[in-house]
């Protein structure tokens, strides 16, 4: 999932969300994807929730009796208003003492108390339920935190990056806000909706039958104006994204904008985008702002119906004048949690949805677990050795075809070849980042199979071509492969890698700090920095990528002195594309379609005038024709 997409998945809040008709929730009623298996993974949700039962009982009793409480208040209003009613009347005719304020003050006490429970039963089942929802989402981020660190490298070089952001930050949101707002909201409401229509019921049958005819009517236009608005708010959300992705784009390569003079299309592109978004928005919160006075309209007509069937049972003497008070308040009660429970059903297949891409992403294939043996890391050299070595990232696609190679210790090896040769492949296999299909790798004559991947890759040090630096400072960046390594050992590791002198120029010395997009400095010094880096970890093999692919010729030449120095007694692996930067390398492995086609030192090589021979001289000849 691209981050554009990642954006336009964001829940968005639109529409009145309170009123007749149309309950409080935690978003209205958004069309969103449906889970494939919306009975298991809701089986998988509640599995998660059962080590909180004590809990969950203790919310649900919770929320029963702040539901209750709340019902009970209008009954009991009710004899206030008639008993002020008939005071009024006993007084006009003459055939009384007026309305009797004792008795009224100990009601409103009674409904003060009544609806101060009911609210603190409702703050505490908030603050558990809260509790429970943090926990549970807390244990989805830590498992899919560590479940990332356990996923083999070609799921990650499968899968976009927005795709595992989207599953850690909006589907587990999304399930933090079901858990956090839905459950309780579904007790209450189911509460709400028994305990109001038995309540109407025990005031009168008729008075009740007319307002369960408000229901369907209610229900038909919230069906109707769902129906309708969908299709917006899809395209909302859709062109929202495309949008958003559109401001990335031109923001991240604003200098190509320019260099291309491309911006009037940037402007007209963002002006149409943003014009579909608009007419989408309009038309999606038109409706939705429709909804509140269509409601209103139909509850009026409820009440009204309500209101002249109730005095006329007043005056049959069937019922009091404070029920019709209360009635009306029932009615309200009644018809915002229908609506609650349908706004709910469409949140909660969205949160199956959500829940669903999670646990996919947890049940993911991981690497193959480590079952190492005790080898002491101390005591290795550095021989290493490819044993008819078989292996394609997939299985019908060999890449590496029976590869053999012995390196000793402290030799330099260069690793030559075209483009798609496998080089870089034999690089991924070394650190174990995939797994050979067949024959074996050894170190010191240890299957690098039997090493923990920690210990394994702890022996290698690594500077590739595509540097890798983080939002922190020059200092930390050098010691992110020995956090513990102090200053001075930074220092030196700099001056080795030819960067002190630039790093001491810049106002905050070591301290300065890197941009997220490391932009902050030149290409070139972001590779003396990774070399530094390795200079710094001191491991047993070294692994260089093209590390002075970014650099001038001078520094180039600095560079490699540097690493000259840094390779003896070390094993090190050097994949070049310039053959004249290998020259002095103890063996050069020349890989083709995935198998080494040539072997020996620099010299050997090109008096045989085989492969390597004629990559030599076409790289000799162009930079003759550079010169």
């Amino acid at each position: 999932m691209s981050r554009e997409q990642n954006i336009s998945q964001r829940p968005l809040h639109t529409g009145p969300r309170r009123g007749f008709g149309y309950g409080p929730g935690p978003r209205g009623f958004v069309p969103g994807e449906k889970a494939k298996d919306f009975k298991g993974t809701m089986k998988k949700l509640i599995g998660y929730l059962s080590d909180y039962k004590l809990s969950l009982i203790f919310v649900l009793i919770l929320a029963i009796s702040s539901t209750a409480f709340s019902i009970a208040g209008p009954k009991i209003l009710s004899k206030a208003i008639t008993k002020i009613f008939e005071g009024v009347m006993s007084r006009i005719t003459g055939q009384g003492n007026g309305i009797d304020f004792e008795y009224v003050g100990r009601i409103l006490i009674i409904l003060l108390a009544l609806y101060v429970i009911s609210s603190l039963f409702g703050y505490l089942q908030g603050w558990i339920m809260s509790g429970i929802t943090m926990k549970v989402t807390y244990r989805f981020r830590k498992e899919i935190s560590e479940k990332i660190n356990r996923l083999p490298l070609k799921y990650f070089e499968s899968t976009n990056q927005g795709e595992i952001l989207s599953r850690i930050t909006n589907d587990v949101d999304t399930i933090t806000q079901t858990l956090n707002q839905s459950m309780t909201q579904i007790i209450t409401s189911v509460t709400m909706v028994i305990g109001v229509f038995i309540m109407m019921l025990s005031i009168n049958w008729l008075m009740t039958l007319v307002a369960l005819l408000i229901i369907p009517v209610s229900s038909m236009v919230i069906m109707f104006i769902i129906k309708k608005s969908q299709k917006y708010f899809k395209q909302q959300q859709d062109y929202l994204g495309h949008l958003n992705g559109h401001i990335e784009e031109m923001y991240g390569g604003h200098h190509i904008v320019k260099a291309f003079n491309r911006e009037q299309k940037s402007i007209e592109k963002f002006e149409k985008l943003n014009s579909t978004l608009y007419s989408a928005a309009w038309k999606s919160q038109f409706l939705t702002g429709v909804m509140m006075p269509l409601m209103n309209v139909i509850g009026n007509l409820g009440y009204v119906a309500v209101t002249v069937l109730g005095s006329w049972l007043v005056v049959k003497n069937r019922i009091e004048v404070g029920d019709i008070q209360a009635f009306i308040q029932y009615i309200r009660l009644f018809t915002q949690p229908i609506a609650q429970i349908a706004n709910i059903s469409n949140i909660l297949q969205q949160t199956a949805a959500c829940a669903e891409r999670v646990f996919e992403f947890l049940e993911e294939e991981e690497e193959t677990p480590d079952n190492p043996k005790q080898i002491d890391l101390e005591s290795i050299k550095g021989d290493v050795e490819f044993r008819n070595v078989r292996f394609g990232y997939r299985p019908d696609k060999t890449v590496i075809n029976n590869f053999s190679a012995k390196i000793k210790a402290g030799q330099k090896v260069a690793i030559v070849g075209p483009t798609g040769a496998g080089k870089t492949t034999i690089v991924k296999l070394l650190m174990r980042f995939y797994d050979v299909n067949d024959g074996a790798i050894l170190i010191d004559g240890h299957d690098i199979r039997e090493f923990s991947r920690k210990d394994l890759r702890s022996l290698f040090g690594m500077v590739l071509q595509d540097t890798w630096l983080y939002n922190g400072t020059i200092k930390e960046n050098i010691k992110y492969g020995k956090p513990d390594a102090t200053d001075d050992e930074v220092i030196r590791a700099a001056k080795l890698a030819h960067i002190d002198h630039y790093i001491r120029t810049l106002p905050d010395g070591y301290d300065t700090v890197l941009n997220e997009e490391t932009t902050n400095i030149s290409q070139g010094q972001k590779q003396l920095l990774t070399i530094a880096r390795a200079i710094l970890k001191n491991p047993r093999i070294l692994i260089l990528d093209e590390a002075t692919s970014s650099v001038d010729t001078l520094t180039e030449l600095q560079i490699q002195k540097a690493m000259d120095n840094l390779m003896k007694g070390r094993t090190s692996f050097v994949i070049a594309h310039r053959i004249s930067t290998i020259r002095d390398a103890d063996l050069i492995l020349v890989m083709d379609h995935g198998d080494i086609v040539e072997m020996g030192t620099h010299k050997e090589l090109l008096k045989k005038g085989g492969f390597y021979a004629k990559l030599y001289y076409s790289q000799f000849e162009k930079e003759e024709l550079a010169g």
